[in-house]
């Protein structure tokens, strides 16, 4: 080797790489798009886990059923009529 100089690897561009690091607009939308996954797959995530610790909590204490008056469970024939 000639000592002083260093060799040019093709991994690392030549070129200043400060003149290029703006992100053009189709990158900064699909940077935000992909941020507001990780936030929704976050909150999705902390609710399974919620309905996990306490499965009884998030189910309504009512029936289907309670709130029919002057049909008895399970007869819909001519309810419309």
């Amino acid at each position: 080797m000639d000592g002083g100089q260093p060799v040019p690897s093709p991994l690392v561009p030549l070129e200043d790489v400060s003149a290029d690091s703006s992100m053009s607009l189709e990158q900064k939308t699909t940077f935000v798009f992909v941020i507001l996954l990780f936030i929704f797959l976050g909150i999705l995530i902390v609710r399974c886990f919620r309905i996990l610790l306490d499965p009884y909590r998030s189910m309504p204490t009512s029936t289907w059923a309670d709130g029919l008056e002057g049909l008895e469970k399970g007869q819909f024939d001519h309810a419309l009529a």
